[in-house]
């Protein structure tokens, strides 16, 4: 996920200028309202609401943090409290289905420092981290457990809706592929085995499907570019494309064929409908203008949900619909500043 906070900040200047104006809605977004910016400056993504949506649980570097650490906040803004470590580089967060405990990346056990930025002299990037595992702790951030203890990089988990399920991409078995196991890291089970970065996993509301995100190459040079890169723990997230999939792995469709960087899709409750982010619309060279949209998991009915002209991403939706967030470079203090947002949905 990191990447894309990546993008956000290397904003183009027209994109901050138009930032500037202090308008948090804009023309065209009509499934929205009452649109409420909850974080302030600094780097913030990646916020999932607590199964009762009264929370969110987010990543943020924020001051002169390093890198992302995990922070958790009242649906209005108010209370927000780091929750991890303080060490290392974290990422991808939820709350356990009862609140009691939360879920995170984190990298802090191979090292307290911030691990390097990925080297960007053979392409645009993204680093996999390998010393990524996945902890719980109770909601202040004590009594932290790990989870995963493999080689390679485990991160990326969510929880299925009866909470009994942990959904999770990992380089284990030396590709980047999804894997579910128990709340307590036991009985891990793989999903995916085509070559190629299979990630970002989300379970639809009523815990038989898992949407996600992928990139399978397809010819020799491809597979070649591929392979070199993820043997360095580094991926080119350019195409990126939306599957489901049942929860036990079976039925694999593909849902987009957009030839964009489609990521953090999210089931609307009603099942039937898939929330992604996504540069299919970007008309700039360099395709930093992300949006988002909306799909059935048919792959039939494409809509746009949000307009703004730079970063939108990481959409979640309350168990009842009613609400959306996520986050965006909208009304950015400084450039470089993503926030997170929350606003009533309109059908």
């Amino acid at each position: 996920m990191k990447i894309f906070l990546n993008l956000a900040i290397a904003l183009l200047l027209t994109s901050f200028a138009i930032a500037q104006n202090g308008d948090l809605q804009f023309k065209g977004e009509t499934h929205l309202k009452n649109i409420k910016q909850l974080t302030f400056g600094g780097e913030n993504a990646e916020a999932y609401f607590s199964s009762d949506g009264k929370q969110l649980i987010f990543q943020s570097k924020r001051g002169d943090m390093g890198c992302d650490q995990i922070f958790t906040m009242n649906i209005d803004g108010s209370d927000q409290k780091m929750v991890s470590t303080g060490k290392g580089r974290t990422t991808c967060s939820y709350f356990l289905r009862n609140k009691k405990r939360i879920m995170y990346a984190s990298t802090h056990m191979g090292s307290p420092d911030c691990p390097p930025n990925p080297d960007f002299s053979k392409g645009y990037v993204w680093a996999i981290y390998p010393d990524y595992d996945i902890f719980t702790a109770k909601p202040d951030g004590s009594d932290v457990k790990r989870l995963t203890d493999s080689p390679g990089s485990d991160a990326e988990a969510t929880i299925s809706p009866d909470g009994k399920k942990v959904v999770f991409t990992s380089t284990r078995d030396g590709d980047l592929d999804i894997y579910t196991m128990d709340l307590d890291g036991k009985n891990v089970k793989r999903l995916t085995d085509a070559l190629g970065y299979d990630g970002g996993p989300f379970f639809s509301p009523d815990g038989k499907q898992i949407v996600y995100r992928s990139f399978h190459p397809k010819t020799d040079a491809e597979k070649a570019r591929y392979k070199d890169r993820l043997a360095n723990d580094l991926i080119e997230p350019n195409n990126f494309e939306l599957w489901i999939m049942d929860a036990d792995g079976g039925n694999k469709k593909k849902i987009t064929d957009l030839g964009a960087a489609s990521f953090a899709p999210f089931f609307h409750p009603d099942g039937k409908r898939i929330i992604f982010s996504s540069n299919h619309l970007a008309d700039d060279e360099r395709k930093r203008n992300f949006d988002l949209l909306m799909v059935n998991k048919d792959g039939t009915g494409l809509q746009r949900i949000t307009t703004y002209e730079s970063f939108d991403g990481f959409p979640m939706f309350t168990r009842d619909g009613k609400k959306l967030v996520f986050a965006s470079n909208r009304n950015a203090a400084k450039q470089g500043d993503t926030n997170v947002f929350i606003a009533d949905w309109v059908e």
